[in-house]
């Protein structure tokens, strides 16, 4: 997909503070520190559009982007790891779990998992609740460059066995390298031309 103009639009604490105008919507969750700003910022040949950090759980708001005037990307909040207060946790899931089931502008989700781990419970739940919750999402697994070729295809094989549903891949990414980017812009064409 050809970028012709990427804005941030504003954040949001609350779902009904979303922008109001309908546009198409893909959101981009994983667990924190999974590498969704620094994925978002390749897609959007940006280096600092999305702000990226080194802490874990530094986005905490739902966080919105304005792509060509047709359509919103959007980074959530992770998940898991984030040394802030239980009652901060459960904010953050309230805003995940608020967002994705009421936008009804929400075409899908880009679920980012680090390639260089095994799946975790809280990604096979989210795995689970996105399909519960019949919302479209592509697996993706982030950091493919800090593997070797035989270790990416290892670990693609393994996420796809432990979270696949009908038989769903997961494709390979790298925000150093560019590597699936095409791949993940397909999908997200797919979705926000319906």
């Amino acid at each position: 997909m050809k970028i012709l103009s990427a804005e941030f639009v504003k954040s949001a604490a609350d779902p009904k503070d979303a922008p109001a105008d309908r546009l198409p919507q893909v959101a981009f969750a994983g667990r924190s520190n999974v590498g969704k700003s620094s994925l978002m910022n390749a897609l959007l040949h940006r280096k600092n559009l999305v702000k990226t950090s080194v802490t874990p759980g530094k986005t905490q708001l739902l966080n919105f982007f304005l792509i060509n005037e047709r359509f919103y990307l959007v980074d959530l909040p992770g998940y898991g790891y984030a040394r802030v207060p239980e009652s901060e946790k459960k904010k953050w899931k309230g805003r995940i779990e608020g967002y994705i089931t009421r936008t009804e502008s929400l075409r899908g989700v880009v679920l980012l998992l680090d390639l260089r781990h095994a799946p975790s419970p809280l990604d096979r739940m989210m795995v689970e609740w996105l399909g519960h919750h019949a919302v479209p999402f592509v697996l993706v697994g982030t950091k493919a460059d800090k593997l070797s070729r035989s270790e990416e295809k290892r670990q693609t094989a393994l996420v796809e066995r432990s979270l696949g549903e009908d038989g769903q891949r997961v494709v390979p990414t790298s925000a150093v390298k560019g590597e699936g980017i095409a791949e993940v812009w397909k999908k997200i064409g797919e979705w926000v031309s319906r």
